[in-house]
């Protein structure tokens, strides 16, 4: 993986490339390059590096006669799993005849298998990975037809793939495929466009074509035909993309993570917009497709998912449990996935997945379909694989996240899931003079997370003051522990520190060890329920000369007497007090790594979206 975009039209093809792979940029990558078709030849150029240095070559590379006049071609962004971030593993890649090129994202799991056929028959590799071996496969198969040849080589392939190809001899087709890993179809006029996530199409076009697992496209000017694995037409909805291209703009930020930590009080004001019925006392989400005695049937909630999405899930298991008398459970997906779960009918599953495309997540969710599960997604990306499998759900509304380090996804997430924990508690045992309590408590949140954005100046002092750390420990109890998890993943994410999040009580099952006075301790001191205990941790901590940061409520003197420093933030019920939490722990993140100069919005190694396992 990461990134894939392709065009054909009337237009020059390599200025559109270029601005698609600048649309991707946020999902991370290490190397570029682009392959078009003109005159009946086929040019590629790729590199180790950012997509300007890719945008430099072709302009000293690529005369501007032969630019006019390509109208067709493929380009990628790549996040290097086999072999190094190096100009030969970078894609396209071409077959052995130098005359079709394909991008790729993914992986090929019986990729070795098939080189060690094909090298028998001559073909020689210049690349370690494993899409090489896909694009040689594809011309093996080759023979004037490109539909053809693409369906007979996946049919042989084991994996997970996004990918689209192009061949000098069809120079007004790209055929694009996809298992696993996502592929959207642009439909314009006398245009068409192909890519790895809608932000590349949408500054061209808002009508879309997602393809599902094993479907196969030819796409020409006129549109896309779009068949299954076996060559056979298949039908697909044409959906309409709904988010304003300039979402995925910094809008005047220096970078997309600060502007996405400010653009929090309004994605939260959406993610809840219309869906409270105050009157009654619950919420309205009719995405779930559930009325209240389905509600009221379910025995257990397993929540899905992973990294940032995994620490909202955990979350959530407070709510269903507190609010709703719900037994709840947040499983990591990949254990999930590759274990031998127990389902019962009267189980319910949500995943939860910013993208809606996590490998893991949506592996777990067939999974949990194939064992009878009633399941549920709760995404952020409309259309997205997971919202299409599941058929219900929620969606987050948070508008696009760029940034690599998720934030307002976070967020949104927690929200929705107490509103989701507030509907299924009112379906059960949840009185209706509680309920109206907790549609008031929800609809301060917007509020609270603009006064909570007023601190940034000061945790920017106190991320100064700490920069240079390389370890830090994030400690927490019940509500918090989550978001302290989440507070060190941010941390670890986008500075390079190592930060590790634990449970307040296990800082003295080993980890305590470690403390001393370069090592900081940030401590989730909310004057919550249990606060005495925590309070306790952070003595334990100073004890051992560790400085700790502490985030206390306003007013809280004993809590910020105890700290060395304090973040403060608006005194709130325990439902809501995660989201706050969150944010100033967010950021910390972030005024560290800026103190650390860090590439926040594209750190390295990481993807946006992990479309691999």
């Amino acid at each position: 993986m990461c990134g894939i975009v392709g065009y054909v039209g009337k237009s020059s093809v390599t200025d559109i490339l270029m601005n698609g792979l600048r649309r991707l940029e946020y999902r991370g990558y290490d190397s570029a390059g682009a392959a078009i078709v003109h005159n009946g030849d086929l040019s590629l150029l790729k590199n180790s590096g950012k997509v300007k240095e890719l945008a430099a070559n072709i302009g000293e590379n690529w005369a501007p006669e032969i630019q006019l006049a390509a109208h067709t071609g493929i380009a990628h962004t790549r996040w290097a799993t086999h072999g190094p971030p190096t100009k030969e593993n970078a894609h396209p890649h071409l077959d052995e005849s130098g005359r079709l090129a394909m991008v790729h994202n993914g992986i090929i799991e019986n990729y070795m298998a098939i080189r060690k056929q094909l090298e028998a028959k001559n073909h020689h590799f210049k690349s370690e990975t494993d899409s090489e071996v896909l694009a040689h496969l594809i011309g093996e198969y080759y023979q004037g037809n490109l539909m053809q040849a693409v369906c007979a080589a996946l049919k042989h392939i084991e994996g997970a793939f996004g990918i689209a190809v192009v061949s000098a001899d069809e120079p007004s087709t790209i055929v694009a495929a996809r298992r696993g890993s996502p592929i959207v179809i642009g439909l314009g006029n006398d245009e068409t466009i192909v890519a790895s996530d809608a932000s590349a199409i949408v500054s061209r076009t808002r009508q879309v074509i997602y393809l599902d697992d094993d479907d196969v496209a030819e796409i020409t000017t006129s549109g896309a035909d779009v068949r299954n694995i076996d060559n056979v037409p298949v039908s697909r909805e044409i959906a309409s993309l709904d988010w304003d291209p300039g979402a995925a703009e910094k809008g005047g930020h220096e970078h997309f993570m600060l502007k996405e930590i400010l653009e929090q009080p309004m994605a939260l004001q959406n993610a809840m917009r219309g869906r409270l019925d105050r009157k009654l006392g619950t919420a309205v989400l009719s995405g779930l497709t559930m009325d209240s005695r389905e509600i009221s049937n379910v025995g257990r909630l397993i929540m899905l998912a992973c990294g940032t999405s995994m620490h909202a899930g955990m979350v959530g298991k407070y709510y269903f449990e507190d609010i709703a008398d719900l037994h709840a459970d947040t499983e990591q997906a990949a254990e999930f996935r590759y274990r031998n779960p127990i389902i019962t009918p009267q189980d319910m599953v949500i995943a939860i997945s910013q993208s809606g495309e996590t490998a893991d997540t949506l592996a777990a969710v067939r999974e949990a379909k194939q064992k009878g599960a009633l399941v549920a997604g709760l995404c952020n990306v409309v259309g997205s694989t997971i919202a299409r499998e599941t058929g219900r759900g929620v969606y987050l509304h948070a508008g696009p996240e760029i940034g690599v380090a998720s934030t307002k996804a976070f967020t949104t997430q927690v929200l929705v899931l107490l509103m989701m924990a507030l509907k299924f508690g009112r379906c059960r045992r949840l009185s209706l003079h509680r309920g109206q309590e907790i549609c008031k408590e929800i609809d301060k949140v917007p509020d609270l997370a603009a006064q909570t954005l007023e601190e940034s100046d000061s945790i920017a002092k106190i991320a100064a003051k700490y920069a240079e750390a390389e370890d830090y420990f994030f400690i927490g109890r019940d509500y918090m522990y989550p978001v302290a998890l989440e507070g060190a993943l941010k941390l670890k994410e986008i500075s390079y520190s190592h930060a590790e999040g634990y449970h307040a009580a296990e800082l003295k099952h080993g980890p305590i060890a470690l403390l001393e006075e370069k090592v900081p301790v940030v401590a989730m001191a909310n004057d919550l329920p249990g606060q005495e205990k925590i309070l306790a941790n952070i003595q334990e901590c100073k004890a051992r000369h560790s400085p700790v940061i502490a985030v206390v409520n306003e007013g809280d003197e004993e809590a910020n007497s105890l700290a060395d420093d304090a973040i403060i933030v608006p005194k709130t019920s325990p439902l809501i007090a995660p989201i706050p939490a969150a944010i100033v722990l967010q950021l910390l993140a972030y005024h560290v790594a800026r103190e650390r100069g860090c590439d926040i919005d594209q750190p390295r190694n990481l993807a946006k979206s992990v479309t691999v396992e």
